[in-house]
């Protein structure tokens, strides 16, 4: 009623696992009918190159487990578990480091969400971890894989990144 237009793009990659599957949507709200006219044109354009045949696959896991009320909560609770296993590792490796006494305030990884954390280490940093330890963070900006993180594999990190912090070899 107010006029405003909006676009709305949602994946469903990560959360189901369906990583191949292009399982997602679009919602775009026109403020009139020829707008809406424009926008789905301009989206038929972009969407035809990309794939003739859309795949179903994904998309009807998505449906099935969404449409049905106790596989809905099933996922719910396991998507809670992994994202709780995330916050674990994130406190755990602030904790390691915290105890290694690495210089620096690491807080901001705990206050990030997500898979991912961006460290703040240089790429000459994770040069040094990956020669010395043999762990790959993403060189160029620092970033590391919170969700491949385990209690054991905390520890090796932490260290791994003190190491590089306090007493480089590069």
């Amino acid at each position: 009623s107010r006029g405003i237009s909006c676009c709305v793009a949602q994946s469903y990659a990560k959360n189901f696992g369906l990583y191949a599957e292009r399982v997602g949507c679009v919602h775009v709200m026109c403020a009139n009918g020829s707008e809406a006219q424009a926008v789905k044109s301009q989206l038929r354009a972009i969407a035809r190159p990309l794939y003739s045949s859309p795949l179903l696959h994904g998309a009807r896991i998505v449906v099935h487990i969404l449409g049905n009320k106790e596989l809905r909560q099933r996922w719910k609770q396991e998507l809670k578990a992994m994202a709780d296993r995330i916050v674990r590792m994130r406190t755990l490796l602030v904790a390691e480091l915290e105890a290694l006494g690495t210089p620096g305030d690491w807080s901001h990884i705990t206050r990030q969400i997500g898979m991912f954390s961006f460290t703040g280490l240089t790429e000459a940093q994770c040069e040094d971890m990956i020669a010395r330890h043999h762990i790959y963070a993403f060189p160029k900006d620092g970033r590391i894989s919170i969700a491949g993180l385990s209690s054991t594999t905390c520890p090796r990190l932490a260290r791994a990144m003190h190491d590089a912090l306090t007493d480089p070899r590069a």
